[in-house]
């Protein structure tokens, strides 16, 4: 089976409209060589569910940085598994309080990502961890 690029949806759910960190980690993945999809800024759960789909990604990564998290992280897993995508790794990034941190592990995220955590990092993780279908 030929070898593909690991494809990333990086993804703004919820009415955070500030996007700057979700820009510069889909382009360090981009120039690590992932293929990278971005959704853009406002998207709904639905949105973000079909968008991760349609893109046949094996990476979803979200950004919050309104602290909404707790509230669109659960959705976002649940919405997935009643579309029964089951092979797709999950992270996330930006604004999370470290108290949040195992609640959301305990909900199937891989990986919760602070500021400041090096993009060479990012990068590395994703390449280790994401599956490989």
């Amino acid at each position: 089976m030929e070898n593909r690029k690991i494809r990333v949806l990086i993804a703004k759910v919820g009415l955070d409209g500030h996007d700057r960190g979700a820009k510069i980690v889909a382009h360090a993945l981009k120039s690590s060589g992932m293929e990278v999809v971005y959704t853009g800024l406002r998207q709904t759960v639905e949105q973000v569910v079909n968008a991760a789909i349609q893109e046949d990604v094996d990476v979803l990564g979200m950004s919050f940085l309104s602290g909404d998290h707790m509230v669109l992280v659960p959705k976002v897993m649940k919405a997935l598994k009643e579309k029964c995508v089951e092979d797709l790794m999950v992270v996330v990034g930006g604004i999370i309080l470290k108290k949040d941190i195992p609640g959301l592990l305990g909900m199937g995220v891989s990986k919760v990502f602070l500021p400041g955590t090096p993009k060479a990092e990012i990068v590395k993780y994703i390449q280790e961890n994401a599956p490989r279908r």
